[in-house]
């Protein structure tokens, strides 16, 4: 019996770790080595397994030919036997941020809207260690804290990302190994790109300065930042929920909080009050903490979506 390439093992152990125990599932495939490994992993896998794997691809329509693509991407996947197989096709046009946020935007509305019509039960995202390591960087760069740092969740909701701990390479490798031909999107080599400049030059700058070693510590620390988040915004929704007054946020309840699960119960709340998450910025939050840490009878915090807070008889309360 011949011996499977480490590459291969090592993306379909991913794969496997990560499957729902039962279910359809769908994998994001755009054509590319990560998403194509990822793919034709998942579909050996629940070969094995029972499970029903489907693909969905997404075409954003912002290169020439990128309908051909999609289209070739989905007739691959129908001769490999996924089904369901989805070609997505989506708008981007007035959608907020650059071009990289607004793909991103739609491309997530598109999984998920094919997820709810064919009843999948996680969607396979191929984002790899690689990835986790150039968004931790990014992520610094903006001075996003924590949360930014944290980078993407192996799990969120119906999507899942098996292949954090496994290297780019590995994912090439692979689809070297199996006689699969990736597409290399030109957008990954594009200087205008944040992310790009960051793949192209800032990592493997701090690679070749501190070692390849670099790219799993920033992986693994980001993963540590996780979790460490996740049990405090544990603590602090115990503390919302103490919090509560008449009309709002009791200021006395929160004064005695430490800054890291007072600044995480004042985002939660704004949240509630209707604030958009991705609008919502520290230094919102910074001024809803001042009008409990530093107040001086200042007048209300404006917050995204309209919303309004003052501080009025020792309680936070959102204001006409």
């Amino acid at each position: 019996m011949a011996r499977i390439p480490a590459a291969v093992a090592a993306v379909r152990q991913a794969v496997r770790r990560s499957l729902p125990p039962e279910g359809l599932v769908l994998v994001a495939c755009s054509g590319g080595a990560d998403s194509l490994a990822l793919a034709a992993a998942a579909r050996f896998v629940t070969r094995e397994s029972g499970l029903t794997v489907g693909l969905v691809t997404v075409d954003h329509g912002l290169q020439e030919g990128s309908d051909l693509r999609a289209r070739n991407v989905g007739q691959w996947a129908t001769n490999a036997g996924f089904d369901p197989v989805e070609v997505a096709t989506v708008d981007v046009t007035g959608l907020p941020g650059g071009p990289e946020a607004a793909a991103r935007t739609a491309r997530y509305a598109a999984l998920r809207s094919v997820a709810e019509k064919t009843g999948a039960v996680a969607v396979l995202l191929g984002h790899t260690r690689d990835d986790q390591a150039e968004t931790v960087l990014l992520a610094l760069a903006r001075g996003a804290g924590p949360r930014g740092i944290a980078g993407m969740p192996a799990r969120k909701g119906l999507f899942r990302r098996p292949l954090l701990d496994v290297a780019r390479a590995d994912t090439r490798k692979a689809c070297a190994a199996l006689g699969l031909v990736p597409w290399d999107d030109p957008h990954n080599v594009d200087p205008a790109f944040a992310r790009s400049r960051v793949r192209g030059g800032a990592l493997p700058a701090l690679v070749a300065a501190l070692g390849p070693a670099v790219v799993g510590n920033l992986a693994r620390s980001a993963a540590q930042i996780a979790a460490d988040n996740a049990a405090l915004d544990e603590i602090a929704t115990a503390a919302l929920l103490t919090a509560y007054g008449e009309r709002g946020l009791k200021v006395l309840a929160l004064e005695p909080e430490k800054d890291a699960v007072r600044t995480r119960v004042l985002h939660a709340w704004a949240k509630e009050l209707g604030a958009p998450g991705s609008a919502l910025s520290h230094r919102h939050v910074r001024a809803l903490d001042a009008l409990i840490t530093d107040w001086h009878g200042q007048g209300p915090v404006y917050l995204p979506g309209g919303i309004r807070v003052a501080r009025v008889h020792g309680e936070l309360v959102r204001v006409p």
